[in-house]
């Protein structure tokens, strides 16, 4: 059984790891609202225009529609997202997961993996598969320092041309797409070339379109904003779940630090009644000792 100092030792030093770890849940609490707040919005715009986008690539010819061009997917980039610090559960250890299992799918193809997020960077550091060289004006975790549409069109700008230049043929979005506080849903989505509408009913709906002010304009301006659009909702889903998972994840330590703490202190309780007890028999049996 420990001594009295070692248990003592013991509670402040989960007393100390349940004081960081709600404080850690109230700020991400407080992220979290703000995040929300903005894919919440975001979400219905972004989804709207990414059917447009679909419906009009459909429409296209190949030598219209650069990034809808399907090609053997010879060289296939993946792009994970996860965030730039941990504590927050299985939120990143998922995104691993995912796009080990897409490089292995995908086994026979030239794989490259572009890592948003130090977490998945590390994971893939070393590896065959990360990115040699980017032609990004910063590094891809810094976008979450800042996030805003700016910071994640110069990824998304760099992913496309790679893409019109024959770079890579398939490019993949690996993310936790946020559904509220405690769940996020891990999300494969492909994000180059477009993919036409997927059901026969929306294809139906989708033909016949008048282009104001012409065709043209329409796929050198639309299109590329609507990818933009497309990245930048999926940088807002992971930042909002980030935070979401987080929060979740500081909950459930500080619960167990106040159920360890309970414990704790019974034991100590106990260890110190049990002391208490054997400082009064030896007294006791030496009293009786001197009077015999």
């Amino acid at each position: 059984m420990a001594s009295l100092k070692e248990v003592r030792n013991r509670i402040t030093s989960v007393g100390s790891t349940r004081q960081i770890t709600q404080a850690m849940k109230m700020v991400s609490a407080a992220k979290l609202k703000r995040a929300q707040d903005a894919i919440v919005q975001m979400r219905p715009y972004a989804i709207k225009l990414q059917e447009i986008l679909s419906n009009l690539s459909s429409s296209l010819d190949e030598s219209e529609g650069i990034y809808s061009q399907q090609r053997e997917a010879k060289n296939v980039l993946i792009i994970p997202i996860s965030s730039n610090r941990g504590l927050c559960g299985a939120f990143n250890s998922n995104v691993v997961k995912q796009t080990k299992r897409l490089i292995e799918e995908h086994k026979g193809s030239t794989i490259t993996v572009l890592s948003v997020g130090k977490k998945v960077e590390d994971a893939f550091r070393g590896t065959e598969y990360a990115i040699k060289g980017t032609t990004l004006p910063r590094h891809p975790n810094e976008v979450f320092d800042d996030l805003n549409f700016e910071g994640s069109s110069e990824i998304a700008e760099a992913v496309m041309k790679a893409f019109a230049n024959k770079q890579f043929d398939k490019v993949i979005l690996v993310y936790n797409a946020f559904k509220n506080a405690a769940v996020q849903n891990l999300t494969t989505e492909q994000f180059l070339p477009v993919l036409p509408p997927a059901t026969e009913e929306s294809s139906s709906v989708s033909s016949d379109y008048i282009f104001e002010p012409g065709k043209e304009e329409i796929v050198t301006d639309l299109i590329p904003k609507s990818l933009k659009m497309q990245f930048f909702k999926a940088l807002q889903d992971s930042f909002a779940s980030e935070h979401g998972a987080r929060m979740t994840a500081m909950h459930k330590a500080t619960d167990n630090a106040t159920e360890l703490l309970k414990e704790l202190k019974l034991s100590y309780n106990k260890a110190r009644q049990a002391a208490i007890t054997n400082e009064i028999l030896e007294i006791v049996g030496g009293a009786e000792a001197l009077n015999g």
